[in-house]
């Protein structure tokens, strides 16, 4: 039986790919241009049609309130930065909110040494989770899911790999924030994000970092694609600055069979936390997400896995503890 992932990838073509220092972007290119029947968290923010704020006047680390009083349904991306209110969040999966609906959203905090109302509202920022902290925070996701039934992260293993990566990038980041660490870097991430420009019917990419891919994004409509790809590049750039050294040539097999690989991965099926169905995937060196609504992928996104980085359980504990009493640790 053709699963939702393999019955997506299956119609697009795989084009010859973009290349920036050592970052290729494949394009993933659709037969046809079709609208999105939905607004990005972005425009609904800016328009006015939506709001998001902590869940009570104390709040707690790992869940947000999203206000949708739009006509339209509302997507927010895994991984996606929400600036604000007591402390900076990440999205931890991905969601399609309702006409007119309020829902509990999953994130995880990326500024440990804060805890103090900046603001009442969260504001979006183009900007997301570097694609390695994604692939790991993706994968305690998966086994929050499946062993407890929730979408919490390892809060104290996301703390630690935004940590580690200001150490490695020697960034100053006083409050831990992930912010701090962009800003750092931004002069470079700004020249990767003009190096790429979506081509026509283009609604996703295979992405490789120093020639070997590092992960597959998959939308339903080229216009959410264009709207994207920009914090899409920065995302993988940040890792691909870190990588650093000379670049080997972009394999056009290796991307065939990072999409093959993907396209037969193990699917794990759940209620999403908006409308729809999430799949969470995993295949030998990959882990996965997919939110499916009305038999439709709308989102998709296949990382490499993480290797390594094992947490102690009672430090995992402590962070889970520190984020139930509503406080960064």
């Amino acid at each position: 039986m053709t699963t939702p992932v393999e019955a997506a990838l299956r119609g697009l073509a795989l084009g010859e790919p973009a290349v920036f220092k050592n970052l290729a972007v494949f394009p993933l290119v659709a037969g046809a241009e079709v609208a999105a029947g939905y607004l990005t968290l972005a425009e609904a923010l800016k328009g006015g049609h939506a709001r998001v704020t902590e869940v009570s006047a104390g709040g707690v680390v790992p869940e947000l309130l999203f206000d949708n009083s739009s006509p339209h349904g509302v997507l927010l991306l895994d991984g996606d930065e929400l600036v604000g209110a007591k402390q900076n969040r990440v999205l931890n999966v991905t969601v399609l909110v309702g006409a007119n609906q309020k829902v509990v959203i999953p994130v995880s905090c990326v500024e440990r040494g804060r805890w103090h109302a900046l603001s009442t509202e969260f504001r979006s920022e183009d900007r997301m989770m570097f694609a390695r902290g994604r692939a790991s925070k993706m994968s305690q996701v998966s086994r929050s899911l499946r062993e407890r039934g929730t979408r919490h992260s390892d809060q104290g293993a996301v703390w630690d790999e935004v940590g580690a990566k200001a150490a490695r990038l020697q960034a100053s980041a006083p409050t831990g924030a992930m912010s701090d660490v962009y800003a750092h870097v931004g002069s470079d991430t700004r020249d990767f994000r003009a190096a790429f420009r979506a081509e026509q019917r283009q609604v996703g990419g295979v992405f490789a970092i120093g020639g070997r891919p590092a992960g597959l994004e998959l939308f339903d409509a080229p216009g959410t694609l264009r709207s994207t790809l920009g914090r899409l590049v920065e995302s993988y750039a940040l890792d691909a600055i870190e990588l650093g050294g000379r670049p080997r040539r972009a394999d056009l097999e290796e991307a065939k069979d990072f999409l093959s690989r993907a396209a037969s991965a193990r699917t794990e099926v759940a209620r999403a936390v908006g409308l729809g169905e999430e799949l969470r995937l995993e295949a030998p060196g990959l882990v996965g997400e997919a939110l499916v609504v009305d038999g439709r992928v709308v989102h998709l996104s296949v990382l490499e896995a993480p290797a390594g980085g094992a947490r102690t359980a009672s430090a995992s504990e402590r962070a889970r503890r520190a984020a139930r009493r509503g406080r960064a640790a």
